[in-house]
């Protein structure tokens, strides 16, 4: 169901005119808009990053293991489902990703940037995609799946985006989170990409159950390679101002292809009922009730 954040009229119309106010918002490059005010705000994101990563994503260990273990969750806590709220979609990486698994979903993508919702539709062309502001989610009760993922660190109030999306979700549907974990982990790297915080465990399962959620499982993963992850983080923050953002994002050839056998491996003990207790990341799958 449709939600109207000028007045809070609940409407299933075709578009987005309020039956009851008849506001509509504007459109921007044919996505609806829903924060203009967020387009230009670079205090979450840099934009700029958006075309190397479009480029870079493609068979780089980390982005492939978090979709493949995505497609897992879906399997395993979702079969079924048929709506899937991306927030924060970006390139559309993640999204393209399900539609090939998932060709029957209806898959629906968010963005402040209205630049990367054109480079998400251009991958997920059956897509509906729209800007707006995680803090407003213009619907209540209307999706299987809301997903945030590598999204709530950028967010101040991440609190006020998980109550959000819990309204977004069908009873009976859910989340799925994933979030950098370990504050001990902070580098430069999390100042470059706008980070407000990494999480600890006990944190995001607090603000998940506050939001109204039933937490149903919680893992690290990128926890094998914890070990090389602190020497990385160690040798950046020793020299801050020496620090190039798309250096992880190159990892390419014999590197590429070791790290992904050892993130193979660790979604093979997550399938097996492992949780981990720390690495780089923490992965949360909730329920509403």
């Amino acid at each position: 169901m449709k939600l109207c954040l000028e007045c809070g009229c609940r409407h299933t119309a075709d578009d987005w005119k309020c039956p009851a106010c008849g506001h509509t918002p504007e459109f921007n490059h044919g996505y609806p808009v829903f924060a203009p005010h967020m387009i230009e705000d670079t205090n979450g994101f840099k934009a700029e990053l958006f075309a190397p990563c479009a480029q870079l994503e493609t068979g780089h260990f980390w982005f492939e293991a978090r979709n493949a273990l995505l497609i897992w969750v879906l399997h395993k806590y979702f079969p079924g489902f048929k709506s899937f709220l991306d927030i924060g979609c970006g390139t559309g990486f993640i999204l393209s990703r399900i539609q090939k698994e998932f060709p029957l979903a209806r898959l629906v993508g968010s963005d402040i940037y209205t630049e990367s919702l054109a480079r998400a539709k251009s991958r997920v062309p059956d897509g509906a995609f729209f800007q707006m502001d995680a803090r407003h989610i213009p619907f209540e009760n209307e999706f299987d799946i809301v997903a945030a993922l590598d999204v709530l660190e950028h967010i101040e109030r991440d609190e006020s985006v998980l109550i959000q999306m819990f309204q977004a979700t069908a009873p009976g549907g859910g989340i799925i989170v994933a979030v950098p974990q370990h504050r001990f982990l902070w580098s430069p790297i999390d100042d470059y990409s706008c980070h407000k915080r990494r999480y600890s465990r006990n944190e995001l399962v607090e603000k998940v159950s506050n939001a109204g959620f039933e937490v149903t499982r919680v893992t690290s993963f990128v926890s094998l390679l914890l070990p090389m992850m602190m020497l990385v983080r160690i040798k950046k923050s020793k020299n801050p101002h020496i620090h190039d953002p798309l250096e992880e994002l190159r990892i390419r050839g014999f590197l590429n292809t070791s790290l992904t056998t050892i993130m193979t491996l660790e979604r093979f003990l997550i399938k097996g009922g492992l949780s981990f207790p720390a690495g780089g990341s923490l992965l949360m799958v909730a329920r509403h009730p």
